[in-house]
Parts: structure tokens; C-alpha cells; sequence
């Protein structure tokens, strides 16, 4: 029994000491909305609407000498039914990394770099979110899983990221070998300007894009321009691109981007809508939020998608709702 207590006193002094230097995070944010929407031109209908919704965990250790180890672990979840977004649990991120002078290396699952360096970058209303996300944007390439990748320290204002994909042998729909991906992205943030590009591959399909973002006083102007292949044999390639501006007035926000594409490439799997297939479109969104503090804010938006030639895939939503980070 002495030897119980004596043990039990020792863990009792030595945690305080241990747990000083570790943290674990825990944050998230819920983001949802009541929307007027209408598909392929028909009548419109009611929907609760979650907007990437997420639960996340992240702790450090210092390990001394500028040296760190991270977990970052999220869960992404449909605010409106409480059910998760995919079948994955931690469908959103689950990634181990080392972090020093050096940069950092990283294990895991997470979101494509190439994807944030550039329309994430400029979809400033809601954050490239539910309804009014870039129906657009191509996902040529698009890995999340069994990812090594290398992130650059800031250099003056300029981060790069290069991920790598393993395959693991894992066949496709048609059998054949799942290929491993590239992605490459690189970041320069320094003052008003805000420039990014990125890359990603996989097997015979990628894609390229650059952006820009300026501030000027109370107005912020982006950009961004892909250019996708598919891969395919025939219509494999199209451009696409959209330009966004944001005005600020005290806690107002006041928002507008409009983007577009040309017909072919991967439309017909990554546009999100079901039927836009390989024709053309266009999408536009105006929005208005209100900042209730740094964390809460109301918004509205009226966003809409029209395809070339069809009504199939059309669609458009009046939206008001709520978003809170945590």
C-alpha cells in the first residue's frame, strides 16, 4: 500500500509538469441557413441547409529546440439532421506532423493545398460553403487520403506546400490501379497583396491555377483562373475562372462574385450538380453578412448557376442563416 501511495504522489507532482507542455484544442464551427431553392428550373422548395459544418481536435507538444508534434483531427457534420457529411469519421482531416525550423512534415488525410492557394482564397462571402460553394472549380487530381506532405517555413511572406498520394494498390470502379497524386501549391501574403497558384495530379488528369487578391482600403478585389484536364481522349481540356469583390462598412459586409466555364473536362463529375455534364455555365452570388462579433455573424446571399444550352443543372437559392466559430 506505501508503495501505491508513493507511486500515486509521484504521478501526482510529475503531471502538472508533463501536461505544461502539451495542449489539445477543441473547435469547430456550425454554419447553417434556411434557403428558397429551385433545381432545373422547377418549382422551389424549403430546405434547412447546413454549410460544412465541422468538430475538430488539435494538440501540441514541445519537444524543446523549436521542435513540435501535432494532431489535427475533424470531423465534418450536417448541422440541419446532425448526421456526418461522409462516411469517414474524421472525414475533414486526421494528420500527424513535426513542425521546427525546418517547416513541417505531415501524415494523413486533409484538404489539397492547391485548393486553398486559390478558389477558397477568393470565395469570401461563406467561405466556399453549402449552396453557394464554387460549383466550378475543377477537382482534376483531388486526393485527400494517405498523404506525406512538406510545408515550407514563411519566407518573407511565401509558404509552399508538396503532398504526395500513395495508391496502396486500391483498384477503381473499372478495376484498374488507383494511380498515386501530386499536389503542389505555394502562397505569397505581404501587405495588400495576396497571390497563390497550385497543381494537382493524378494518373492522366490535372489541373492549374493561379490567383490574386488585393485590398484597398474597404474594398477587396480576387481572382482566379484554372485550366483542367481530363485526361480523355476527346473535349479533355476547359478554362475556368471567377472575380470577387467584398466592401466593408463597419460591420457590414457586402459581397459579389460571378465565374465561369467552357464545356468539357470533368464537368459532368465535379461541377456538384447532377446533369451539368460537359456543357458550359455560369454561376453568380450576391451576399451580405453581418459581423455580431469576430465569431458570430447573420448573412443572406442569392446565389445561381445557369448551364449552356440546358436547364438541367440549373439551379438557384435565396438564403438567410447563422454561422459561429467555436
Amino acid at each position: 500500500m506505501k508503495k501505491i501511495a508513493l507511486v500515486a504522489a509521484i504521478a501526482a507532482f510529475a503531471a502538472p509538469a508533463a501536461f505544461a507542455q502539451s495542449s489539445v484544442t477543441l473547435w469547430g464551427r456550425i454554419n447553417t441557413s434556411v434557403e428558397s431553392q429551385s433545381n432545373n428550373g422547377g418549382d422551389r422548395l424549403v430546405a434547412v441547409q447546413n454549410n460544412s459544418s465541422r468538430l475538430g481536435f488539435k494538440g501540441t507538444e514541445d519537444l524543446g529546440g523549436g521542435l513540435k508534434a501535432q494532431f489535427l483531427l475533424e470531423h465534418g457534420l450536417n448541422s440541419d439532421t446532425g448526421a456526418q457529411t461522409k462516411g469517414q469519421f474524421w472525414n475533414r482531416e486526421a494528420a500527424v506532423q513535426l513542425s521546427g525550423a525546418f517547416g513541417t512534415v505531415k501524415l494523413g488525410r486533409w484538404t489539397n493545398g492547391s485548393y486553398f492557394a486559390t478558389a477558397d482564397y477568393i470565395s469570401m462571402h461563406n467561405h466556399d460553403t453549402g449552396t453557394s460553394e464554387d460549383k466550378l472549380y475543377s477537382g482534376a487530381g483531388w486526393t485527400e487520403t494517405n498523404k506525406v506532405g512538406y510545408f515550407t517555413p514563411n519566407y518573407a511572406g511565401f509558404t509552399a506546400e508538396i503532398t504526395a498520394s500513395a495508391g496502396e494498390g486500391a483498384k477503381d470502379s473499372s478495376g484498374a490501379i488507383v494511380p498515386r497524386a501530386f499536389d503542389l501549391s505555394a502562397n505569397y501574403d505581404m501587405g495588400p497583396i495576396h497571390l497563390g497558384a497550385g497543381y494537382s495530379e493524378q494518373g492522366d488528369a490535372n489541373q492549374f491555377a493561379i490567383r490574386g487578391l488585393y485590398e484597398l482600403g474597404a474594398f477587396t478585389f480576387g481572382a482566379y483562373w484554372q485550366r483542367e484536364d481530363s485526361g480523355a481522349k476527346t473535349n479533355a481540356t476547359r478554362n475556368i475562372g471567377r472575380v470577387s469583390a467584398m466592401y466593408t462598412l463597419g460591420a457590414s459586409e457586402f459581397h459579389v462574385n460571378v465565374g465561369g466555364t467552357e464545356s468539357g473536362g470533368l464537368a459532368s463529375t465535379q461541377a456538384g450538380i447532377s446533369g451539368f455534364g460537359g456543357h458550359g455555365g455560369k454561376q453568380y452570388t450576391f451576399g451580405y453578412n453581418y459581423n455580431l462579433s469576430k465569431r458570430t455573424k447573420v448573412y443572406g446571399f442569392y446565389t445561381a448557376v445557369d448551364v449552356n444550352d440546358t436547364k438541367k443543372g440549373d439551379f438557384d437559392s435565396f438564403a438567410v442563416g447563422v454561422r459561429h466559430n467555436f
